[in-house]
């Protein structure tokens, strides 16, 4: 059985995606890991981080740096339980194949963040 696909993200000022899952899973994935590798070194620029879009059940930004649904979904950790609309994870939710552009002004805390409440 295959992980489920992203249907939308939310960037985090912490270097961190919030993802919202296909099967209505909302996780945190921290990119840290990844910064200070190749292709990955420019998402440390946070303007640039925020130009994250989920394409197609992954995660993507505009110089072709990816991450799959796979990775994301087995790399992430749960914040809550399953929502009740997974193509709809936040009010707020800046990033998805078609939602327009609106990255966040500041950190929440994930644990605070408007978009994480069941």
């Amino acid at each position: 059985m295959s992980n489920p696909k992203v249907v939308a993200v939310d960037p985090e000022e912490s270097n961190s995606l919030l993802l919202a899952f296909a099967n209505g899973e909302r996780r945190c994935f921290d990119v840290t890991p990844y910064l200070d590798k190749g292709i990955f070194q420019e998402l440390r620029n946070p303007a640039y981080f925020r130009r994250v879009r989920a394409v197609s059940g992954y995660v993507t930004w505009p110089h072709d740096q990816d991450f799959s649904w796979d990775t994301l979904y087995l790399e992430s950790v749960l914040v809550n339980g399953r929502s009740e609309s997974p193509t709809a994870p936040s009010a707020r939710s800046t990033t998805s194949a078609t939602a327009p552009a609106n990255p966040p002004t500041s950190a929440t805390p994930v644990a605070d963040h408007p978009g994480l409440r069941g």
